[in-house]
């Protein structure tokens, strides 16, 4: 299904956060996307909110947080000050209707502003969607973590993502 005309990212604001957490949790009880198992908080994510490099959109429709993107620190060095990791969640009821798409569309754009030089990522290999996702926009995948870290017992590998982000690498 295509996006809908109606569909609007902007920035997040503190009161989306009971959205985001709950779109959120749907993705830490699913299992696909994250090694997580504690659900989140408002509290959690507070932090999240207001942070220049990091850009936290939303996508809505018709006034409802079906989807978020976030970025967060790499690594605390200031010699990768300009890199961010990202997650992407769209509601489990939203799925397939283009809310990842809309929601990279307008993350990319907004890393470069914030003066970011490349995101990046780890994603389950069996994690298509996202894999999918992240091609149509650019990323390459670098390589597999083996076993990574287990989730519910189990070894998982994640594929590593990047994009650089061209206007900042001048």
């Amino acid at each position: 299904m295509a996006a809908s005309d109606d569909l609007r990212v902007r920035e997040a604001v503190p009161t989306d956060s009971s959205a985001i957490v709950a779109i959120y949790n749907q993705g830490i009880r699913r299992r696909s996307a994250t090694f997580e198992t504690r659900e989140r908080t408002n509290d959690d994510i507070q932090s999240w909110f207001g942070v220049p490099r990091h850009p936290l959109l939303v996508a809505e429709i018709d006034g409802e947080v079906l989807g978020w993107i976030h970025a967060s620190d790499y690594r605390p060095r200031e010699c990768y000050a300009g890199i961010a990791e990202f997650s992407v969640y769209v509601a489990d009821a939203a799925q397939g209707r283009g809310i990842g798409s809309a929601l990279m569309a307008a993350f990319l754009p907004a890393c470069e502003q914030a003066g970011l030089w490349k995101v990046l990522s780890r994603i389950f290999v069996e994690n298509t969607g996202s894999r999918a996702l992240c091609q149509r926009f650019g990323f390459r995948e670098v390589g597999i973590y083996e076993k990574h870290a287990q989730l519910d017992g189990v070894w998982k590998d994640v594929v590593i993502v990047e994009r650089l982000l061209p206007a900042n690498l001048k």
